[in-house]
């Protein structure tokens, strides 16, 4: 069973997004950013998915060399995480960013700072969260699978398109991870196309899938896309 983020349908409602996923899958990961913005967690008991949350992460940076901001992107994570308990579902998180290459060992202990309250709240909630691995932008954390050992023990959420993007999706795909979220793309930009409109090698791709028997999410733009990502993978096997 694949999973399906509201990412394909961010431009409605949230109740109305998942309306019509009810049709195509079982299983759903909330986009808590904009109209799917997470306020109160009752509107998803109407339902009957299993579900995951993708952190807010849109001016969100846990491994921020200014302390105020790291504080408050904690913040704004950890009312995800209280939300996401109530659920019983799992959380996506990205890891951070800094500005400067001068800055990037301060901006490693802030996000180990980060990490610790996240880990411990984690905890006291008997909540899982991953972190996931980013694309080819310059200074974000975790963008290969040498940067492993910045998480620790939490579980990684193996984003096959970032990977790609940063030419080393065959590498993550032998390490552990938890969580996948699949699109694709032509390895030069990070557009969440549907499977098979890039040159990923999705063989690979579900064979790694079935052999650690993470949770795959699609994570593609629009809802047309998923449909087509469903077929393009199950013709695959």
């Amino acid at each position: 069973m694949f999973g399906v983020s509201t990412y394909c349908l961010h431009e409605v409602p949230l109740d109305s997004a998942l309306e019509r996923l009810s049709g195509i899958t079982r299983m759903v990961e909330v986009m808590d950013e904009g109209n799917h913005y997470l306020t109160d967690p009752s509107i998803l008991e109407n339902y009957s998915f299993q579900y995951s949350v993708h952190a807010p992460y849109h001016g969100i940076n846990i491994a921020s060399v200014f302390e105020t901001i790291r504080r408050a992107s904690v913040e704004v994570t950890l009312e995800c995480f209280s939300m996401a308990a109530e659920l019983g579902a799992d959380v996506v998180v990205h890891p951070g960013y800094y500005a400067w290459k001068q800055e990037r060992n301060f901006a490693l202990q802030q996000f180990d700072q980060s990490h610790r309250e996240l880990f411990n709240a984690a905890e006291e909630l008997s909540l899982t969260f991953y972190f996931e691995n980013m694309g080819d932008m310059d200074f974000f954390l975790v963008r290969t699978p040498d940067e492993l050992d910045i998480i620790g023990d939490t579980g990684l959420a193996l984003d096959v398109g970032h990977a790609n993007l940063n030419n080393c999706l065959k590498a993550f795909l032998e390490t552990p991870f938890h969580h996948m979220h699949i699109h694709d793309n032509e390895g030069k930009r990070d557009s969440h196309s549907p499977v098979g409109c890039g040159n990923i090698d999705f063989h690979s791709v579900l064979a790694a899938l079935f052999r650690t028997h993470a949770v795959p999410v699609l994570e593609v733009t629009t809802f047309d896309g998923v449909t087509a990502s469903i077929k393009a993978l199950g013709q695959l096997g």
